[in-house]
């Protein structure tokens, strides 16, 4: 991969593949995929080629295939795929010869173009050029464009092009097949239904061809195979006369909010109407608008500019912005981010934890009405949450580790991959003890709250969830007569390579700071705490730094003998230490995927001293192996904190490349959702040293040594700040000169009405 490819006002916005590799088809499926939140699509070739995967995904379309399943997103019909026969020979790049070859995704525009020039096996030369986008401007739709010339004879072209309803889950066929068939001669459609939640899916699709640029209507045969509807195209011309395919499909389900209370006719109707419509204005116009879209509602928003040595660093934030627009349903409070977006299978589509530890601080800080909605949808939860913690004989609200649909509760898979020992399937445990996530989420709804001033939301959905988690907590404590406090027992911390622990650092820290958030919040409503919360949360036990600083992760952590981790720590295979020991054997070591308390120093930093987070720097980070794609951005900030300035960026530089590295595969399954939203944490809230102390901005810079300036935009109190740093200056400009700001920097602070230049370093 090539990511300096862009030059002039395309400069740090392409991502470029050279070369074509059959071997590793998933990486650029993943990293170049198309999406706009409602859909994503990967991006596989036309053509098809063994050990690709052809996904596409329409966000809150959940299903479950069987009862001994959980739901999961279903892979609906694919629309890009062609059969391209160029005089006789079917296009393949695994045969022939190809002397040109050139695939880049323009983050700016959301564009995928893919230029090649090759030989067939007969000798004879061709150009192809492939290009498609998934519009930001009407969601439902889809555009691509194919030209094709023949460089030495002329071309009898023969092309296969529709609509494939074949696509599975990894084998799961999630649809019942509808009907397929064809609309005013010219819009192909098939319909699609969920087996088990019953989901209308409505695919169409319509074609429209130029020879040198003029209309033509080649000669074509309609055919219409299990699950498939596509056109046998038929086409001639002479020697370097191009041949222009456009086609547009159009995505509609009984799930849109627009559709809920249309019957499938007329849904059918609507999207037939609506394509026909939209692609009369061609490919270049459609484009055109949603590069506007693109402009208007992310990058002209919040922009981030890097002025540094290494422009990488300015195509990853670019990049980590453009995925994160793609796999958030921005058009549906009732769905969420799964944790590998919309560009793969992993993890089903769930949401988890990552949306409010890692991805929602930076829609709560560039853009509070997405972070509203996403908060809502864990308000619509509350039933299924509610339900949760009634199984488990307890009170409140307890949120499941893995969400889908508003109302299902817990759906983490029960088993997973083969123990390395025992040959069995290992227990997945999250979805049973895994709980600080209700936590988690308590302490996102203020964060929100406390950037925001959103006194609204708080009242509709906010202190609810806050009171509800609460009371969960309060429920969940287990008292001993030992020492007489009460105590959590038997859960898994973010640090997952730990089960059945006591006392979790993490775990009792934020149930300690959810239920005082629900007593303070009970007070400024001029209710009265129960008094039940107020007794147990100061009998609750909070471990305290030991004699050397050290926090114990849990109750049993620092008794387990130590390894030698250099060899896993330097592996370039994520959870290379699994190839040696099973789950069982690393729960009783001194090893971590990722350092709970690391994560707690970050969220509740100014419970704890510069003293104390070093402490714990030294003792855990070496300990970590950062087998979790969340626990890289979480060091980068700590490691500026403490001063720890050329590995802070050494592990955001490592946190980049978990998708955009030379890792061949590490992307295969979808992209790592919640780094993506780490990596803008690493840059705004570490290297910027934006952070919201108890309701207050402090801006604390810690540029790296190659990086000259650093620019961006937050909101702070529904206000835009346009943020300028250096290596001694930091500038902080407003709009709206009616109010006053006060920011703290470095230990000092500064009140300002329009703009404020500090020289924060000689």
């Amino acid at each position: 991969m090539i990511y300096n490819y862009g030059t002039g006002d395309q400069e740090n916005w392409l991502v470029l593949e050279p070369v074509f590799n059959s071997k590793a088809l998933g990486k650029c499926e993943v990293i170049m995929a198309l999406g706009n939140g409602y859909m994503g699509m990967r991006s596989a070739t036309e053509e098809r080629y063994v050990g690709e995967t052809r996904n596409t995904f329409i966000a809150g379309t959940f299903n479950r295939f069987h009862p001994s399943e959980v739901t999961e997103l279903p892979n609906v019909a694919d629309v890009f795929q062609m059969r391209i026969n160029l005089n006789g020979y079917p296009f393949d790049l695994t045969t022939g010869e190809i002397q040109e070859y050139k695939r880049t995704i323009n983050l700016k525009t959301g564009e995928l173009i893919r230029t090649v020039t090759w030989r067939a096996p007969d000798q004879r030369r061709y150009q192809l050029k492939f290009q498609r986008f998934v519009s930001l401007a009407n969601h439902h739709l889809t555009g691509q464009k194919v030209t094709i010339t023949a460089l030495e004879e002329p071309l009898t072209l023969k092309l296969f092009s529709g609509i494939d309803g074949q696509m599975t889950n990894s084998g799961v066929q999630h649809f019942i097949e509808g009907e397929r068939r064809l609309f005013n001669q010219n819009v192909l459609q098939l319909v699609q239904t969920t087996s088990e939640s019953h989901i209308d899916v409505v695919v169409s699709s319509t074609h429209r061809f130029h020879i040198n640029q003029q209309p033509h209507e080649p000669g074509r045969i309609i055919h219409m195979d299990r699950r498939q509807i596509f056109y046998e195209y038929d086409i001639q011309s002479d020697q370097n006369t191009p041949i222009t395919l456009e086609k547009f499909s159009y995505f509609a389900t009984s799930r849109d909010l627009s559709h809920e209370a249309l019957l499938l006719d007329e849904i059918r109707a609507k999207a037939v109407e609506a394509l026909s419509k939209e692609s009369e204005k061609g490919y270049d116009a459609l484009l055109l608008e949603s590069a506007q879209a693109w402009e208007k509602t992310l990058w002209s928003v919040c922009p981030i500019h890097i002025d540094a040595a290494d422009g990488f660093d300015q195509l990853a934030i670019r990049f980590a912005q453009y995925h994160l627009r793609i796999m958030t349903p921005v058009h549906d409070m009732r769905m969420n981010i799964g944790a590998k977006g919309l560009t793969g299978e992993g993890y089903k589509g769930h949401t988890f934890w990552d949306t409010e530890i890692f991805i929602l601080p930076y829609y709560s800080y560039t853009n509070p009405e997405i972070a509203k909605r996403l908060l809502t949808y864990r308000y619509l939860t509350l039933e299924g949450a509610r339900r949760k913690a009634k199984e488990n004989d307890y009170e409140g609200a307890m949120y499941p580790w893995e969400s889908a649909w508003l109302a299902d509760g817990e759906v983490t898979p029960v088993w997973g991959a083969a123990d390395i020992v025992t040959g069995e399937s290992t227990k997945i445990w999250s979805g049973f003890i895994e709980q600080h996530i209700t936590a988690d989420i308590a302490f996102a709804v203020w964060q929100y709250y406390q950037l925001t001033g959103d006194e609204a939301f708080m009242t509709a959905y906010g202190y609810e969830i806050i009171f509800e988690t609460a009371r969960f907590w309060c429920s969940r404590l287990e008292w001993s007569d030992t020492d007489q406090r009460y105590h959590i027992n038997q859960v898994v911390g973010p640090d997952e390579y730990k089960e059945h622990v006591d006392d979790n650092a993490f775990t009792n820290y934020m149930a300690a700071f959810n239920i005082q958030l629900a007593i303070n919040y009970s007070e400024a409503l001029g209710r009265k705490a129960p008094e039940d919360w107020i007794y147990k949360l100061e009998r609750l036990y909070l471990p305290e730094p030991q004699r050397d600083g050290v926090i114990p992760q849990d109750s049993t952590y620092l008794q387990k003998p130590t390894l030698d981790l250099t060899r896993y720590k330097n592996s370039a295979h994520v959870g290379e230490i699994f190839r040696t020991y099973n789950l069982t054997q690393v729960n009783a070591l001194q090893v971590s995927k990722q350092a709970d308390v690391m994560i707690l120093m970050y969220l509740l930093e100014n419970q704890f001293s510069p003293e104390v987070k070093k402490a714990n720097w030294d003792y855990y980070e070496p300990k970590t192996l950062h087998d979790s794609s969340l626990s890289l951005s979480t060091h980068v900030i700590m490691a500026t904190d403490l001063g720890h300035d050329s590995l802070a960026y050494d592990l955001f530089k490592r946190a980049a490349e978990i998708d955009l590295g030379p890792k061949l595969h590490s992307s295969d399954h979808g992209i790592h959702a919640a780094s993506l939203g780490g990596l803008w944490q690493s840059i705004i809230i570490g290297f910027g040293g934006v952070r919201m102390i108890d309701g207050r901005l402090r801006i604390n810079p810690h540029l790296p040594e190659g990086w000259r300036s650093l620019k961006f935009r937050i909101f702070w109190k529904g206000e835009p700040l346009q943020i300028t740093i250096t290596s001694s200056e930091l500038q902080v400009e407003k709009t709206d000169t009616q109010t006053r700001i006060e920011i703290e920097v470095f230990g000092k602070y500064y009140i300002f009405d329009e703009k404020v230049r500090i020289v924060y370093r000689d």
